[in-house]
Parts: structure tokens; C-alpha cells; sequence
């Protein structure tokens, strides 16, 4: 039977979903586990989360990952990720990252346990309960997975929950970059050949697109949007309406193109404008001499997974938000 240590683990289920003349029907489902309570397992699936109730479970046994990245490839990622979201508050337990910003986003209210916390790992997760006690916010861990599976056990002895699992996906920027076929002649262009513009900081209306996303713009969210060295902010108008927004970044050494905040209106959506913008960001950031993207986006939102797919993004691993206990 499954056990915590599996959590974040490629995994294979049977599970008994009825009976026919007495005999049961069993359905098999395979992908990353994601959580395992008493009561029931759930499975990060290539159609989405499978929630499966343990009593249902015939068999269930950890199988070979497809292609996993090494531990420094994960650690590589995160750190550039981390330099593309930088919170404007931040501490360290040994390598470990503690991050606030008025609680503006998880990423940067998260502690990111990566590297040596250069003490015994309860002791690191009571450190990190007393330091954001100390700035009056809930602790938070960002888990990626599997690499910080051990401390997601210690999490779940002391009644951490989760948050929904978020997929950091990449992809090279030679294939963002692919020339596409043009339209046959009678095709129409739902986007009409709008041009996306790039600037090194944001306008106003960029940020209000910003805030509704993410509820609210403080001070601090503007630092995280622009306190990065080689930054571009995409938009694209017409008729003087703001239709599609997105942020490139360039960190990890000048490696990774990160992507964020792709954002259609929705009466503008279905027209290409997102792929358009992730476009523009990326010849930018070839451009600058990165060779590669990134971006994080949770696995529940299949619209953007869906497009991201079909851009050539693949998952390159995982991580859970875990948020401490009231009180």
C-alpha cells in the first residue's frame, strides 16, 4: 500500500468501480500522487485530478517516472523562478528562501525549501512558523516535487494543508520560435494582425489588469512586477481597448525566460492573442540570450494547459503551497 513518503511519486491505482455478476470492475488510473489521507488518495492525472476514495482501492504501487529532472535541474529552476517573483521581504535558514510581500501572491509568502536549512528539518519548519508569526502572516511552503517530499511529510504531521498543485512547465525558445504556416487566403484573422507592444515598465492600465487578477495591486506587488533587471510587459490594444497583457522576465544567469500573468479580456479570448504575446516575449528573450521558458500555472486551469500544450510546454515538475495550521 501507498505510503507519505510516495507523495509527489508517479503511481499506478486499480480501483474497484462496481460488480458484474459478482465479479468487480476494476478502472486503473496512473500519474503523480498528489495528497494520501486515511480516507483517500488523489492522483495528478494527464485529464486532470482523480480523487479516489481508499476503500475503493484494489491495488496501488509507485512506478518508474517518465523523465524526471535531477535534483540541481529542480533546485536551477525554482532559484530563477524565485529572481522572477522577487518578494521584497526575505530571510534564510541556511539555503532555505522566506519570502513575504502583504501576502500578494503564494510564491512570494512562501518559504521555498531548497538546499541545506543547516539544522534538523522540524526544527527548520518550527523556524519558519516563528518567522512569519513575527510578520503577522500564516506560514507558507512551497514544496516542489519530489524533491521536497520529506518535508511535505513533516507538513502533513503537523496539519498543513494544501493548495491546489501547480504545474512549472518549460520549453525551449527555439520551438516558441518555430515559423508557423501562414493562413490559407480566405482564412480570417480573428486578431486582426494586432502588434503586441513590449515595455520595461508597466502602465496603468497594465497593473489594474494585474490587480483583478490577482486582487488588489499594494506596494509591495510592485516591486515583485518590477524589481527584476531585464524585465517586458506585453499588451495589445485595439481601438484603444487593452485586450491581452503578459510579463517576460530574464533570470538563472540569463537561461530562463519567465512567463507571467498571460491575461486575455474575455471578450477577446479564442483569437490567438495569448500565443501572440508568449510570442513577442519570447523573441525578446532570445533576444537577451535566454534559451529556454518558464512558467507555473495550476493544473486545475486546463484552458491555459491546454494552450500551453499546444505551444510545445511540458511539465518539468511540480510543487504543492502548503499553508500551516490556525492558530
Amino acid at each position: 500500500m501507498l505510503r507519505q513518503q510516495d507523495v509527489g511519486h508517479r503511481i499506478v491505482v486499480r480501483r474497484i468501480v462496481g460488480i458484474r455478476e459478482g465479479r468487480p470492475l476494476f478502472s486503473d488510473a496512473l500519474g503523480e500522487l498528489v495528497e494520501l489521507s486515511e480516507t483517500h488518495l488523489t492522483i495528478a492525472t494527464a485529464q486532470g485530478r482523480v480523487r479516489v476514495p481508499v476503500a475503493e482501492v484494489h491495488r496501488a504501487k509507485r512506478v518508474p517516472p517518465t523523465r524526471r529532472p535531477t535534483a540541481s535541474a529542480v533546485v536551477e529552476l525554482e532559484l530563477a523562478a524565485d529572481e522572477a517573483w522577487p518578494a521584497p521581504v526575505r530571510g534564510r535558514l541556511g539555503d532555505w528562501l522566506l519570502r513575504s510581500a502583504d501576502g500578494w501572491t503564494g510564491r512570494a509568502n512562501s518559504a521555498l525549501p531548497v538546499g541545506d536549512p543547516d539544522r534538523p528539518l522540524p526544527a527548520a519548519v518550527d523556524a519558519i512558523e516563528r518567522w512569519y508569526a513575527g510578520h503577522g502572516q500564516p506560514a507558507m511552503v512551497n514544496t516542489p516535487l519530489p524533491l521536497a517530499v520529506p518535508v511535505g511529510a513533516e507538513l502533513d504531521a503537523r496539519g498543513w494543508t494544501a493548495r491546489p498543485l501547480t504545474l512549472v512547465q518549460t520549453v525551449p525558445l527555439a520551438t516558441l520560435l518555430t515559423p508557423q504556416p501562414p493562413p490559407a487566403p480566405d482564412t480570417p484573422d480573428p486578431a486582426g494582425g494586432l502588434p503586441v507592444g513590449l515595455d520595461a515598465a508597466p502602465s496603468e492600465e497594465w497593473l489594474a489588469v494585474a490587480a483583478g487578477r490577482k486582487g488588489g495591486l499594494p506596494d509591495s506587488a510592485r516591486h515583485i512586477l518590477t524589481a527584476v533587471a531585464r524585465v517586458r510587459f506585453a499588451q495589445v490594444y485595439a481601438d484603444g481597448r487593452l485586450l491581452a497583457t503578459g510579463r517576460g522576465t530574464v533570470t538563472g544567469q540569463g537561461r530562463w525566460l519567465g512567463l507571467s500573468l498571460i491575461e486575455v479580456t474575455p471578450s477577446a479570448r479564442r483569437q490567438g492573442l495569448a500565443a501572440r504575446v508568449i510570442r513577442a516575449l519570447a523573441e525578446w528573450g532570445a533576444a537577451e540570450g535566454a534559451t529556454h521558458a518558464f512558467l507555473q500555472v495550476e493544473q486545475r486551469n486546463t484552458a491555459a494547459v491546454t494552450l500551453y500544450r499546444k505551444l510545445g510546454f511540458t511539465t518539468h515538475h511540480t510543487y504543492l503551497t502548503r499553508v500551516a495550521p490556525p492558530g
